[in-house]
């Protein structure tokens, strides 16, 4: 090599070691690779990592040699180099010059002496040097990827079941197999993450459904007690409005049957049946909430009484359809009523009112229409036919 070519190589390689050196301090301060070093790992996330400190090892004990041959050129390039040391220089810098470190020397390829000295060019240790570090690199970027997806929802998680024993427990609450069995799972979730996240990984991202998961059972835990902790605080309150939807119940079982039996006596055939009375039943139920209440059993409490305020408000309900059903025949019974006197009334303004068939159907509608128990159907029947012939009159066809 020329003297020009020594002095070009040397400034290209003097930036390229600054190069490396900072990559390598990077990859030390990497949040990623400070927590793999602090870590207890298991299962493949730990041999993937011994794989990458042993790696790393050699990467630096290689860049080390690496550095040793380009002090050496530089201190021979500083002198005015004569022809042998251009030739000293032009192996150093182009041949195999940097050695490699001991311990990474196959055993096939030792001797009895010990290892055999093997070296690599400059070019052939950045190539090696590189490849080190993409594989430690890739394997910190997947870890620190990992855990960052994992850490959080772990953490949101664990303090939500903290929270959530510690309602249990202001509740008086004793073992709540839920919430146990939650909080193993999680625990073990929670090694997991911690120590072989790597494990959690699918496609290339980490999959935190497991405690999604976790989180939404401990939700539901977190709001039944929730709910009895509210049930604590306001229980006199909800039994006054349950007693207060009892009596509620009952007077529209009253009107419901009430209007039950005057449609059975004035209409024919209803097909409506009698409306039944929960409401014994119902309080019974709201009776017994009291030795739940003496027990202390908050959570058990809230859940008899959330059924116990759905089943009153769903038996007033049903206990309002009856009693519409029933009025609503009566109603019928009343429009036909109406429709009949209004026909009547354009029969005679059009000049029909003593017509035979009109007079004859009118006759047997209000028959049928003013006459206890009144048949729906066949009023109706009627009617139609009425109302049939007066427009056959009116528009004068048959």
């Amino acid at each position: 090599m020329s003297r020009e070519a020594v002095d070009h190589a040397l400034a290209t390689l003097h930036d390229e070691r600054e190069r490396i050196s900072a990559s390598l301090l990077d990859l030390e301060n990497h949040h990623g690779h400070r927590l793999l070093k602090g870590a207890r790992l298991t299962g493949g996330t730990r041999d993937r990592w011994e794989r990458a400190q042993a790696a790393l090892t050699f990467l630096w004990r290689l860049f080390d040699a690496y550095q040793n041959v380009l002090d050496k050129a530089a201190g021979l390039g500083r002198r005015r180099p004569n022809e042998a040391t251009l030739r000293e220089l032009t192996d150093l810098l182009t041949g195999p010059s940097v050695e490699s470190p001991h311990g990474e020397i196959p055993l096939r390829r030792r001797t009895l002496l010990g290892p055999a000295r093997e070296r690599y060019t400059l070019d052939e240790a950045k190539e090696r040097m590189t490849a080190a570090y993409q594989e430690v690199i890739e394997l910190v970027s997947a870890v620190d990827a990992a855990w960052e997806a994992l850490l959080g929802p772990l953490d949101a998680a664990e303090e939500e079941w903290r929270e959530t024993v510690r309602l249990a427990q202001s509740l008086g609450e004793g073992r709540n197999a839920e919430l146990d069995r939650i909080g193993r799972e999680l625990a073990a979730a929670g090694q997991t993450v911690r120590t072989d996240p790597l494990a959690l990984v699918r496609d290339g991202r980490a999959d935190p459904g497991r405690i999604e998961t976790l989180r939404e059972d401990l939700a539901a835990v977190r709001g039944s007690l929730a709910e009895a902790a509210r049930l604590r605080a306001g229980y006199d309150g909800r039994v006054a409005a349950l007693e207060a939807g009892l009596g509620a119940l009952a007077q529209a079982v009253a009107d419901a049957r009430s209007a039950h039996r005057t449609v059975q006596v004035k209409i024919a055939d209803p097909g409506v049946p009698e409306p039944a009375d929960p409401v014994p039943v119902l309080r019974e139920r709201l009776d017994s909430l009291a030795a739940l209440r003496a027990a202390g059993r908050w959570p058990d409490l809230a859940a008899r009484l959330a059924e116990l305020e759905a089943g009153v408000a769903g038996a007033r309900e049903q206990a309002e359809r009856a009693r519409a059903l029933s009025a609503g025949l009566l109603e019928r019974r009343d429009e036909l009523r109406g429709r009949l006197d209004a026909y009547r009334v354009k029969a005679a303004r059009l000049g029909f009112a003593e017509h035979d068939e009109l007079a004859r159907l009118q006759e047997r509608a209000r028959a049928l229409l003013w006459t206890a128990p009144c048949d729906l159907r066949q009023a109706t029947v009627v009617l139609a036919e009425y109302q049939r012939v007066l427009r056959s009159l009116e528009t004068g066809t048959d």
